[in-house]
């Protein structure tokens, strides 16, 4: 129901203006707070890039940062990454990751970040403490900051805004009559508006998600998703039908679709009722770094990596870089 009311098929969204035109009273006025000096914001002593979106729900961020560590680690940076840590609750904040660190405390996305690029993590509701708790452990060159393009109390030197190529900003309203944390007028302040799948628009860089082999949760083996047998495919990401699609693009059998809420918490038990025998339960990435502990011998993932145009990406990474230079 909420994506027919955000995608403007449902008139339903005119009974909720009132609570969006608060939403975008108070949301304004927080950043004109800043702006104005009444609310103190800090400077890290090393750049900070946020990865951001202007509205709810999953349009990429987190690969899109794997790419943005990956790229500069090949570079020689030494890069951190923070997170508000959405979906885990820990018994202290901030919360530096180590390899025992659990997604119930972290929450699944800075738990894969972490694991697939071995970057120092931070996580904590005030991203300021986040990287001050990196940098008090890491001699890092930036800090890359997953969401918080609306956390203005953590100055930022490069802005990054990615955009959901095929859903893009719905009816423009702000929550909850529509998907906008910001309007879309926001978009002329930042430095660059990447856009995952669908056409990209005049000045957004183009952004795709490729899919690798998939991967065994239990044992590690590869194997192309197209040759797993029957499969039920499970997604609790912010937009599991873009994980459905992909899977239909690779020609996977998929028997059975069932999506779950953003940052899901699950059960072996759980888990395991999707299946009959002979059957595999393939999921994304974010969903396998929930279920590592007690993974099933025919549960799999599907990683992807974000994919870039190598011009874009070069004139990408050389804006960063010309803040490191400094």
């Amino acid at each position: 129901m909420i994506e027919r009311i955000w995608s403007g098929s449902s008139l339903l969204y005119l009974l909720l203006l009132p609570l969006s035109w608060l939403y975008g009273l108070v949301s304004g006025l927080i950043r004109l707070s800043y702006r104005l000096g009444w609310r103190k914001s800090w400077r890290a002593p090393v750049p900070v890039v946020v990865v951001g979106n202007l509205t709810a729900g999953g349009n990429g961020k987190t690969p899109t940062v794997i790419w943005l560590v990956e790229q500069l680690q090949q570079r020689g940076y030494r890069v951190g990454v923070v997170s508000r840590g959405y979906g885990g609750k820990s018994a202290v904040y901030p919360l530096v990751l180590d390899a025992q660190t659990t997604t119930r405390q972290a929450g699944d996305e800075p738990v894969l970040i972490y694991q697939r690029t071995a970057a120092p993590v931070a996580v904590s509701p005030k991203r300021t403490q986040a990287v001050q708790a990196l940098l008090a452990q890491h001699d890092l060159d930036l800090v890359i900051t997953d969401d918080g393009l609306q956390h203005y109390a953590l100055q930022r030197d490069v802005e990054l805004v990615v955009i959901d190529g095929v859903r893009r900003f719905g009816n423009g309203w702000w929550l909850p009559a529509g998907p906008m944390r910001e309007r879309a007028d926001r978009l002329r302040s930042v430095d660059a508006c990447i856009t995952n799948g669908g056409v990209a628009q005049p000045g957004e860089i183009a952004m795709k998600l490729q899919a690798r082999d998939a991967v065994n949760i239990a044992t590690g083996e590869r194997l192309p998703a197209a040759q797993l047998p029957q499969a039920v495919a499970m997604a609790g990401i912010g937009h599991p039908p873009r994980f459905f699609a992909t899977l239909e693009k690779l020609g996977v059998n998929v028997v059975q679709e069932v999506a779950f809420a953003d940052h899901q918490d699950y059960s072996a038990e759980q888990l395991q009722a999707l299946t009959a025998p002979g059957q595999t339960l393939l999921m994304t990435e974010k969903d396998a770094v929930k279920c590592r502990a007690f993974a099933q011998d025919n549960w799999w993932y599907l990683p992807v990596d974000a994919v870039f145009p190598a011009e874009q990406a070069a004139s990408l990474l050389q804006r960063i870089e010309s803040h490191l230079k400094k």
